[in-house]
């Protein structure tokens, strides 16, 4: 049995419990896998002899840009200037909130750069609080865990597939404009999104269980399309401007909101355009050379987002008024239409394109996160299990996507955002605390990258206010929801983490998923 954070791990009686089969990675395949041998193609071949089966490291400098900037310019910056500019009421406050949105995402990426060197477990926050909150002192007490447990519960059933639904359900509803029709015709159109919606999370799901390098390849692809796309509209933004088109922009202040609740909810719409922030922490144990490889893609990341956010906004305000910008649910297309001319099917295209790359790097992610919960004990022990060749952790995404299946039905986008972003606040917090209680508990710890630490503490009062606020100001029913899962995790922690039960027959359903998915525990090592 070996332990790890207090809790055992491969063959745990984590949630739900059974080691199933502990079986050899190539012993799977019979001579068909012993024949393919290691290969750099997409696959990756099966793992050398006497290898632990485990992840690799395969993201590099400019995949790991890539999934920053891939994931953070995705549907947001489509949806979100009609909900942001809708809660601020000016154009010039609109325009601050937006550049405040990227200098807090970029100060608490910075942050996590610090924590991702410092933690060099994937999982990001998860991760974080285990280390912060669980020194080895009070580790196996019962109280410990329970923040990084809370975490895992809450993005693994709630935020990582609900970021997953709303992002395929716009990148389904940007495809079928493209096209002009519902297919099949006989369904309405939102019946017809959601089909697609859930085609997109099926056909993300498969590239990222068939293999890392082809997802980080999907991935790369993706945000120079999206880049490309952000490009044109701020060109054609700007020569709209060159004509004399600033009347909307003069503006200024007009109108602007004095509620501190509408300024929250407004952050609440710009922060979910430049969510994904801090997603390259979740797959730290596959970047090459982590510490000077994370902070550069933070740094070069985030401003490059910033900038872009920033540009397309007064781009779209030279090109439409706020009452037309606020009456448009496809901003971008409208843009396309006032100023591409015939070309104008570049803009959902281009959108279809991004939001898409947004969705594969969410995916990517999340799995990773299952992954790595699963191997504390906090999940069931097939979630923790890659497989024996691919070496993907196919379990966790195929998990993730059967959730996020689950949330495309519902898709109000504007629920699901508020509910993602005031809930992530809560964590986000929570991570600069575990940072700054790890520079008390940990003062001598070799820390490659270390932020001032007025930083983390910014970061925590802001985020305290953007869960406080709206609560205070304008309560709504999601935020009680959100309150409510979360404490409801409570009672899965006790009977299945900390009493270590598990359910009747999971060892034997572990056993039959092991079988059908070809996945081995972590921890094996591969026949000779």
């Amino acid at each position: 049995m070996q332990y790890k954070h207090g809790f055992p791990v491969q063959g745990h009686e984590g949630v739900g419990g059974g080691a199933g089969v502990r079986g050899r990675g190539p012993g799977l395949q019979g001579a068909e896998g012993q024949a393919e041998g290691k290969s750099p193609g997409l696959e990756g071949g099966k793992p050398a002899s006497n290898d632990v089966v485990n992840l690799e490291r395969r993201v590099g400098l400019l995949s790991g840009v890539a999934l920053i900037v891939g994931t953070m310019i995705g549907s947001g910056i489509f949806v979100s200037p009609k909900g942001l500019l809708e809660r601020t009421g000016s154009v010039a406050l609109s325009l601050i909130v937006w550049g405040a949105c990227g200098i807090l995402s970029l100060l608490g990426a910075l942050s996590y750069a610090e924590l991702g060197t410092l933690v060099k477990e994937s999982g990001g926050e998860y991760a974080y609080y285990l280390q912060g909150f669980s020194p080895s002192s009070v580790r196996k007490t019962w109280w410990a865990p329970i923040p990084a447990f809370l975490f895992a519960w809450v993005s693994v059933f709630l935020l990582k597939p609900s970021s997953l639904a709303i992002i395929s359900l716009t990148c389904a509803e940007y495809l079928m404009r493209i096209f002009h029709v519902w297919i099949p015709i006989c369904l309405t159109p939102i019946v017809s999104i959601k089909l697609v919606a859930v085609w997109i999370i099926l056909l993300i799901t498969f590239i990222n269980s068939y293999s890392v390098n082809l997802a980080t390849r999907v991935q790369n692809i993706f945000t120079a399309a999206k880049l490309l796309a952000i490009l044109i509209i701020v060109v054609g933004g700007i020569v709209k401007l060159a004509q004399g088109n600033t009347a909307h922009l003069a503006k200024g202040f007009e109108g602007s909101t004095r509620s501190f609740g509408d300024i929250a909810t407004a952050f609440y719409s710009g922060l979910w355009a430049y969510d994904g922030w801090n997603n390259l922490n979740y797959v730290t144990e596959e970047l090459k050379k982590p510490y000077t490889n994370l902070p550069r893609a933070i740094i070069i990341g985030l401003p490059l987002v910033t900038v872009c956010y920033l540009l397309v906004n007064v781009s779209y305000l030279a090109v439409m008024s706020i009452d037309e910008l606020l009456a448009s649910e496809t901003v971008a297309v409208t843009f396309g239409n006032r100023v591409l001319g015939w070309a104008a099917f570049l803009m959902p295209l281009a959108v279809t394109l991004s939001t898409f790359g947004a969705a594969n790097g969410t995916a990517f992610t999340s799995g990773r996160l299952c992954f790595v919960a699963a191997r504390e004990g906090h999940m069931v022990d097939v979630l923790s299990y890659v497989h024996n060749r691919k070496l993907t952790p196919s379990p966790a995404l195929l998990f993730n996507a059967a959730i996020a299946l689950i949330m495309v039905i519902p898709s109000d986008i504007g629920s699901l955002i508020d509910f993602f972003s005031f809930t992530a606040w809560i964590f986000y917090g929570g991570a600069m605390t575990a940072l700054i209680v790890m520079r008390h508990t940990m003062p001598d710890a070799p820390r490659p990258y270390k932020v001032p630490i007025v930083i983390p503490v910014l970061v925590l009062l802001i985020s305290i206010y953007l869960v406080v606020g709206p609560i205070i100001d304008s309560p709504q029913i999601e935020y009680l929801y959100a309150t409510l899962f979360i404490v409801a995790g409570l009672f899965f922690y006790f009977p299945f983490v900390y009493l270590k039960k598990s359910l009747p027959g999971m060892g034997h359903l572990t056993t039959f998923f092991q079988l059908l998915l070809e996945v081995v525990p972590t921890d094996v090592m591969p026949d000779a």
